[in-house]
C-alpha cells in the first residue's frame, strides 16, 4: 500500500561561466514568460516597491483584462525587495528580543540531526489531515531508507470532531489507532510513533509542543495553549494501547526528511499546498529561543503568515482582499492566501467575476453564479492550464458553472489561470531565496550547493510550477545552487523517520553519555581532589613524610619576589621544551628590555646522552652571545629548568626525573647547574656565571611580580603543568629556618602518582598513560597538559567508532594514529560561534569522512576533556590558596596568580572555567590571575637579578 515513489529531474551540475551565463540567460527568458513584462502601463525608470497601495498596478491604462494581469504580475525587481523583507522577518523571528514583532515565527523543531541511512524498526504514525486521519505503519531496513514498507488506513474525520472538544478529537485519534493495530499487531507490542500535526505549535522538546492557533477549518476547544503531544498520549493510555509518542512534526519536516540525493540529505524543505510552509536547517547559535548552541536544528518558518503586518500590501490586490475577507480568519495568513491551493481557486473566481462585471468576458452569459465562493477549485484552475487540450478544458470548466464562454473567453480564463498559478510560484521562489541567502550567510560560505525537498498538490499537479520555482530562485539567489527533489510521502515515511531518528538519538545519546560521564567531575568529586591536594602538599612539606607524598614540594631558594630597585644586564635560559631560548634581559628603572632567540632540540638530542643534550645548549649560548656582541661579557645568568628538581641551593638544582618526553642519559641524579658548566669548560666558553636555576613556574611569578605585588603564585598549563606559591619558613620541614617565606615549586605534575587519584582516572586516561614514556608517572599532568589532551579526545573518538555512534562506524585508520589528535584542534574547535563547516574541514584534514552531526558530537568530547582539564587545575589552586590564606590567619586572602602555558592561553574557555572552579572551591579567596609575557625568561633574569641585588656590591 503507500503513495507511489515520484522521481525528479535531477538538479543543475556545476557549470562553466559561459553556460552559466547562458543558463541565466534562459531563465530570465523562462521567469518573463511565466511573469509576463511590467514595461507596459510603466514609466520609464520606475522601480516597483512593496509600499505601493493595494490595487495601485491593476490602474494602468489598457483593457480590464490586462490591468487585472499586470496587477497579478510580480516583476522580478519587486520580488527582490520582497526577499530582502523576508530575511529581515526571518532574523526578527530567530531573534529573542525581536521575535514578538516578526510575521515569520521561525519555530524551533528540536531536529538537530538528519537521517542517516542506518534508521530499522517498525514505526506508526498519526496524521491529523484536513479531513481525515491517516495512521501508517512503516517498517525501515537501515538501507538507506530506500525501501520502507508501508501499510495504512484512512478514517474520515467528521466535521463535529474538527470543530467540537480537543478531548473528542484526540479520543477519536486513538481509536483510529486501536482499529488500525488490531489488524496486524499483537496486543502486548510496544511500538514508536511519530505524529504529523500541521499547525503551528510552540515546541520545547522533539516531543513536547503547545499549540499555537487552529487552522485549516479546524476549531476544537480546549487545545491551544496545551501539549498536543501529551494529550495524544494521554487518549492513547486511555485506549490501553503500548504506544509511546516520541516526536512531534510537521509536514513540511516530513518532506525535508524524506528527500535526500546521492547521499547528501535535504535541507530545506517545502510545501505548497492547500497551505505553504517550508523549514531549514539553521545554525543553532543563531536561534535564541532555544538554549542549544552548536551545531544546526530545523526550524519552522511558519512563512504563511509572513506579511500579516501589511509588508505585502504592495502586492495585495483588490482580488487577494476580496479572498481574504471571505476567509475564516480574515487578515491572518496573508501570504498563504496569495500562494496555497485553497485559495488560488478563489482568486481567479473573483478577477472572473470581476472581469464579467466590466463585460470584459461572458458578454452573453449571466455570470452570477461567479459571486458565490468556492465554485471554481484550484485543481480545476490546474486542469485548465495543464491539460493537453486546455481549451476544450476551460470550455467544459465553465460550461459546468452555466457559462457561455466564446474562444476568447477561454482564452483569458487561461491567461488569469496561468498568472495567479506563476504569482504563487513567484512568491515561493522569493521565500526560498530569503531561505537559501540566510543560510549561505549564516555558514559563511560563497557558494551554497542544496537540496530542497518539495511536496504540495501545486507543485505535484503543475508541471511548470517547479521550473518557474527553479529558474526564479536562480535569479534571486544566484549564489545558490539548488536540487529540487520530489518528496515521497513525506508525512508518512517522514514522520517515521523521525521518529526512528529521536530513537537512534536517543540510543546514541545514552551511549556517548556512558562514555563522557566519568569524565564529568561533580562538585563533591573536585571537593574530594582538593582536599586529596591538600593532604599531599602537607606530607610533602614534611621532612618526614616528604618520601611518601606524590607532590614534592621543592624548595626553590627564592626567598623574596621583585621589589623595584634592580638593575643591570642578565642572560637567561630557557629550557622546558623542544625548542630552548637564550635572552638577554637589561632591567632599568622603568622598563625591561630584552632579545631573545630560539633554537631547537632535535629529537635525537633530547632522547640521546646528557652530554650531547648540554653541549648543545652551550652551543646555542655562545652563537646567542655572539650575534649580541656579549662575547667578551661576563653577565650574571639565571637557567630556567622546568623539569623535576631537588633544590640544594638558589644554583645546585638536581634532576629527579624527566618529563615532556626527554630522556637524555646520565642527567637524573645530576646538579643541572653543574652539568651545563661541565659543558661549558667542553667547549672552553668561561664567560658564564650561573647565579640561578628555576623552573618556568618560579619563573612566571617572579615576571609577574614584577608588575603586580601581590603576585605569590605561578602557574603553567601548557605543555606540561606545576604550580609554586611563597610558603611560610615554618612549614617547610626539609629546610633549616623558620623565619620569612620561599617559594615552594611544588611539581604537581606528579599529583597522583601514589595511587590517591585513581578514582578519577577513566579508561581512556589509562590508555593514554600506558602509551607515553612514563606510564604511571606525571598522572596529574597527563589529565591536564596540552601534551596529552589531544590523545585523551583521540581515544574517546575510537570508543565512539567502536560503539556505531561516530563516523558512521566506519574504519578510521589514520585515527589509529598516536598525536593525530593535536590539542591544538581542542582550541580551534571549540571557539565560541566557529562555524561547523570549519569543524568538519579539520576532520577532513585529518582524513576522518565526517557528517555535520560527526562534528557536533567531537566538539561535545573536546568540551569534555578541556572543561574537566580547567576544572582539576581549579581544584588543584583552591588548595593553594586555601592553605595560604590559613597560614596568615585570614579571614579573606586576596592574591595574584601569574600564569603562563598555551594551553591557558590559547584555549578559548581554560581560563574561564578555572576561573569559575576556583571561586566556587575557595570562596574566602579573591584570586586574580595575570598572565605573563616571557615569564620562563624574564623571570629567570630577574630571579638573577633580586639574587645579584640581595648579595650587595
Amino acid at each position: 500500500m503507500g503513495s507511489p515513489e515520484r522521481r525528479g529531474a535531477a538538479g543543475p551540475a556545476p557549470r562553466s561561466p559561459q553556460e552559466q551565463s547562458t543558463a541565466v540567460a534562459a531563465a530570465r527568458s523562462l521567469t518573463r514568460r511565466a511573469l509576463g513584462s511590467m514595461d507596459r502601463g510603466r514609466a520609464p525608470g520606475q522601480r516597483p516597491s512593496l509600499s505601493q497601495q493595494p490595487g495601485q498596478r491593476s490602474s494602468s491604462v489598457g483593457s480590464p483584462v490586462q490591468k487585472a494581469l499586470r496587477a497579478l504580475t510580480v516583476p522580478l525587481e519587486t520580488l527582490q525587495v520582497l526577499k530582502g523583507h523576508m530575511m529581515q522577518d526571518m532574523r526578527k523571528g530567530l531573534s529573542r528580543q525581536m521575535h514578538a514583532q516578526a510575521t515569520m515565527q521561525m519555530l524551533p523543531t528540536f531536529i538537530c540531526s538528519m537521517p542517516d541511512g542506518t534508521e530499522k524498526g517498525d514505526l506508526l504514525v498519526v496524521e491529523l489531515c484536513q479531513s481525515y486521519v491517516r495512521t501508517l505503519c512503516v517498517t525501515l531496513f537501515g538501507d538507506g531508507n530506500q525501501r520502507p514498507q508501508v501499510m495504512y488506513k484512512i478514517f474520515d474525520l467528521p466535521l463535529n470532531i474538527m470543530q467540537g472538544k480537543g478531548e473528542a478529537l484526540f479520543s477519536f485519534i486513538a481509536k483510529c489507532l486501536r482499529q488500525f493495530l488490531a489488524g496486524f499487531s499483537s496486543p502486548q507490542r510496544r511500538f514508536p510513533l511519530g505524529f504529523v500535526f500541521p499547525f503551528s505549535c510552540k515546541q520545547t522538546r522533539l516531543d513536547k509542543a503547545e499549540l499555537i492557533s487552529w487552522s485549516k477549518g479546524f476549531r476544537c476547544t480546549g487545545v491551544e495553549g496545551k501539549d498536543v503531544v501529551q494529550l495524544l498520549q494521554s487518549a492513547i493510555n486511555k485506549e490501553e494501547l503500548y504506544v509511546d509518542v516520541v516526536a512531534l512534526m510537521n509536514d513540511t519536516v516530513g518532506t525535508m526528511m524524506t528527500s535526500s540525493k546521492d547521499d547528501k540529505a535535504c535541507e530545506v524543505a517545502i510545501i505548497v499546498d492547500t497551505g505553504t510552509n517550508s523549514c531549514f536547517m539553521a545554525e543553532a547559535q543563531l536561534i535564541e529561543m532555544v538554549e542549544e548552541t552548536s551545531g544546526r536544528m530545523c526550524v519552522n518558518t511558519e512563512w504563511g503568515c509572513f506579511g500579516d503586518d501589511t509588508t505585502l500590501s504592495g502586492i495585495v490586490t483588490i482580488y487577494d482582499q476580496h479572498v481574504d475577507k471571505e476567509s475564516s480568519n480574515p487578515g491572518k495568513k496573508r501570504f498563504e492566501k496569495l500562494v496555497g491551493s485553497l485559495y488560488l481557486g478563489e482568486i481567479v473566481r473573483h478577477v472572473l467575476s470581476a472581469l464579467a462585471a466590466e463585460k470584459a468576458i461572458f458578454t452573453g452569459s449571466d455570470a452570477r453564479i461567479l459571486r458565490n465562493k468556492d465554485v471554481l477549485k484550484t485543481h480545476q484552475v490546474l486542469e485548465i492550464i495543464n491539460h493537453e487540450d486546455g481549451m476544450a478544458k476551460t470550455r467544459s470548466t465553465l460550461e459546468t458553472l452555466g457559462l457561455r464562454p466564446s474562444e476568447r473567453d477561454c482564452c483569458r480564463v487561461q491567461q488569469v489561470c496561468r498568472v495567479v498559478v506563476s504569482r504563487s510560484a513567484a512568491l515561493c521562489a522569493a521565500g526560498l531565496a530569503a531561505i537559501l541567502t540566510h543560510m549561505c550567510q549564516s555558514r559563511e560560505l560563497e557558494q551554497l550547493s542544496v537540496n530542497i525537498g518539495v511536496d504540495g498538490e501545486l507543485y505535484r499537479d503543475y508541471t511548470r510550477f517547479g521550473e518557474i520555482l527553479q529558474s526564479v530562485t536562480g535569479l534571486l539567489a544566484p549564489e545558490c545552487t539548488i536540487t529540487l527533489l520530489p518528496s515521497v510521502d513525506g508525512t508518512g515515511r517522514g514522520a517515521a523517520i523521525v521518529a526512528a531518528l529521536a530513537l537512534r538519538l536517543v540510543e546514541q545519546r545514552r551511549e556517548v553519555e556512558r562514555l563522557l560521564s566519568p569524565l564529568r567531575l561533580s562538585h563533591s568529586d573536585l571537593q574530594r581532589v582538593q582536599a586529596l591536594m591538600r593532604q599531599e602538599m602537607d606530607l610533602g612539606l614534611g621532612k618526614e613524610t616528604n618520601a611518601r607524598s606524590s607532590v614534592r614540594m621543592l624548595p626553590t631558594y627564592v626567598r623574596a619576589t621583585p621589589d623595584g630597585t634592580e638593575r643591570g644586564e642578565f642572560l637567561a635560559l630557557d629550557l622546558g621544551g623542544t625548542n630552548f631560548r637564550v635572552l638577554v634581559v637589561r632591567v632599568a628603572e622603568d622598563s625591561i628590555r630584552m632579545a631573545s632567540e630560539i633554537y631547537v632540540i632535535p629529537t635525537s638530542i633530547i632522547q640521546g646522552t646528557g652530554v650531547a643534550l648540554f653541549n648543545h645548549i652551550i652551543e646555542c649560548i655562545m652563537d646567542f652571545q655572539l650575534k649580541q656582541d656579549l662575547m667578551e661579557q661576563i653577565l650574571p645568568l639565571g637557567f630556567t629548568f622546568s623539569f623535576p628538581c631537588q633544590q640544594l641551593g638558589l644554583d645546585k638544582a638536581v634532576l629527579l626525573n624527566w618529563t615532556k618526553g626527554f630522556s637524555a642519559s646520565g642527567c637524573v641524579g645530576q646538579d643541572v647547574v653543574q652539568l651545563l658548566r661541565d659543558a661549558a669548560q667542553r667547549k672552553e666558553h668561561f664567560a658564564l656565571n650561573v647565579v640561578a636555576v628555576v623552573n618556568d613556574t618560579v619563573g612566571t611569578m617572579m615576571s609577574c611580580g614584577y608588575d603586580d605585588p601581590k603576585c605569590e603564585i605561578g602557574l603553567i598549563v601548557g605543555t606540561g603543568t606545576n604550580a609554586c606559591y611563597m610558603e611560610e619558613m615554618r612549614n617547610v620541614g626539609t629546610v633549616e629556618g623558620n623565619d620569612g617565606r620561599m617559594c615552594i615549586n611544588m611539581e604537581w605534575g606528579a599529583f597522583g602518582d601514589n595511587g590517591c587519584l585513581d578514582h578519577i582516572f577513566t579508561t581512556f586516561d589509562r590508555m593514554v598513560d600506558e602509551k607515553t614514556i612514563n606510564p604511571g608517572k606525571q598522572r596529574f599532568e597527563k589529565l591536564i597538559s596540552g601534551m596529552y589532551l589531544g590523545e585523551i579526545v583521540r581515544y574517546i573518538l575510537l570508543a565512539m567508532v567502536e560503539k556505531q555512534v561516530l563516523f558512521h562506524g566506519k574504519p578510521c585508520p589514520k585515527l589509529q594514529t598516536k598525536d593525530i589528535f593535536q590539542t591544538k584542534f581542542l582550541s580551534t574547535i571549540e571557539i565560541d560561534g566557529l562555524a561547523l563547516r570549519k569543524v568538519l574541514a579539520i576532520l577532513r584534514d585529518l582524513d576522518l569522512h565526517a557528517s555535520f552531526e560527526d562534528s557536533v558530537l567531537v566538539r561535545e568530547v573536546c568540551q569534555t576533556v578541556s572543561l574537566r582539564a580547567a576544572q582539576l587545575c581549579a581544584a588543584g589552586m583552591a588548595a593553594v590558596v586555601e592553605k595560604m590564606r590559613e597560614n596568615r590567619g585570614l579571614d579573606q586572602l586576596v592574591v595574584t596568580v601569574g600564569v603562563d602555558g598555551t594551553l591557558y592561553k590559547m584555549h578559548p574557555h581554560f581560563s574561564q572555567n578555572l576561573q569559575q572552579t576556583l571561586r566556587v572551591l575557595a570562596p574566602k579567596c579573591t584570586v586574580t590571575f595575570l598572565q605573563s609575557e616571557d615569564s620562563s625568561g624574564k623571570g629567570a633574569a630577574l630571579v638573577a637579578a633580586v639574587a645579584c641585588r640581595k648579595a650587595g656590591p
